[in-house]
């Protein structure tokens, strides 16, 4: 199978996960006889993917602000601050890309500048380039979205520039653009095919709600309440404290619950989203979950839940599968947002639908027994 070319608009703790894998799973190949690939594939939903396999996906451009990342080449940027993933590959692999600058418009929020500079910004003094115009020149077919949460219209800046050089759209973060008709429609009628919106982690605090969730409902149990709290180190955690910057983020996250069950909670019953930095934590997010509700006799049943995963690389599971699909929608001619594929890898998708239902239909798109 050919290169999948790819550009990433953000080179954070999210990207550095994405690009690590590409190296830790970089020599998996493909029995020629099965297709099957049988080791070292541990931590991947599909070693093989359509035929596509890690190795298989290039990074050709890269967009950052930071002046630690802008024209650095990209292995260096992504161990720049203030990147603190966990480095679970031991190099990254050869690459000529260097970092270039992209727009910054409302990409960071003020209240990070009184934060020590190892940990937030320092934007470069250096022009923006015409994302479109690289997207073009470098043969990109994808570009990642992992712009901070609360960049509305830097989003929508490169939004607007794959829709000009004819790139899909993964969008990685909290601005609704697969999930919001009119631009859905834009993508559609340019024959583009997107994924989004806001990566739903691979063994994260959403998908465990969700389940937690279901499990209650299945067993005939009903949820009165529930909260679900998340503290981390990174500067995601840093960027929402600002609450005006949050807002989508909220919705995305509460959305991803209350789609899972049958009768909406009401807004009082239901508390969900970020609530606090703690820097030593780093890329480490902590989750606590709480359920209550009532069982046989209307007796209470509580449950509280606590998970601790490294945030970045939990992200990066998910993106590497939603990567080759979207590939493989080009391939097959296909246009607008790939509503199984976002219902299983994004909180915010255009069409919300359970879990299994979400994973069965990714699993027959896969085959090209679904265009969607």
């Amino acid at each position: 199978m050919g290169p999948i070319r790819i550009a990433i608009a953000g080179v954070g703790n999210c990207a550095s996960a994405l690009l690590q894998g590409l190296s830790y799973y970089g020599k998996l190949r493909p029995d020629r006889n099965t297709g099957a690939v049988l080791n070292g594939s541990a931590g991947l939903l599909h070693p093989v993917l359509g035929g596509y396999v890690p190795s298989n996906i290039r990074v050709v451009a890269a967009f950052d602000v930071d002046a630690r990342k802008v024209g650095k080449p990209l292995a260096a940027a992504c161990t720049a601050d203030p990147n603190c993933t966990t480095q679970f590959a031991k190099q990254l692999l050869p690459s000529s890309v260097k970092v270039r600058m992209g727009p910054v418009l409302d990409g960071i929020a003020r209240h990070m500048r009184r934060y020590p500079v190892s940990r937030t910004f320092v934007v470069a003094k250096a022009r923006a380039v015409d994302p479109a115009r690289v997207l073009r020149d470098t043969g990109a077919e994808i570009l990642l979205n992992y712009l901070p949460v609360g960049s509305q219209r830097a989003t929508e800046a490169y939004a607007n520039a794959c829709l000009d050089a004819g790139v899909s759209l993964l969008n990685c973060m909290p601005v609704f653009i697969a999930s919001d008709p009119r631009w859905a429609a834009r993508f559609a009628k340019r024959g583009i095919p997107l994924v989004g919106d806001d990566v739903k982690g691979q063994v994260g605090a959403t998908i465990l709600h969700r389940t937690l969730a279901r499990l209650f409902l299945e067993r005939g149990a009903s949820i009165d309440r529930t909260y679900q709290l998340n503290v981390g180190g990174n500067t995601d955690f840093l960027n929402m404290l600002n609450q005006e910057r949050l807002k989508s983020k909220r919705i995305s996250k509460t959305e991803a619950v209350q789609t899972a069950l049958p009768k909406r909670l009401r807004t009082s019953e239901i508390h969900i989203g970020p609530s606090d930095y703690v820097a030593w934590q780093h890329d480490r997010k902590v989750c606590f979950l709480r359920i209550e509700g009532r069982g046989f006799g209307d007796c209470p049943i509580e449950l509280d839940v606590r998970l601790s995963v490294e945030d970045s690389p939990n992200s990066a599971g998910m993106m590497i599968d939603a990567i080759r699909c979207l590939r493989l929608a080009r391939d097959r001619g296909l246009s607008g947002p790939l509503l199984s594929v976002s219902a299983w890898t994004m909180k915010h998708p255009p069409k919300p639908m359970g879990d299994e239902q979400a994973r069965e239909l990714v699993e027959s798109f896969i085959r090209g027994a679904s265009d969607r």
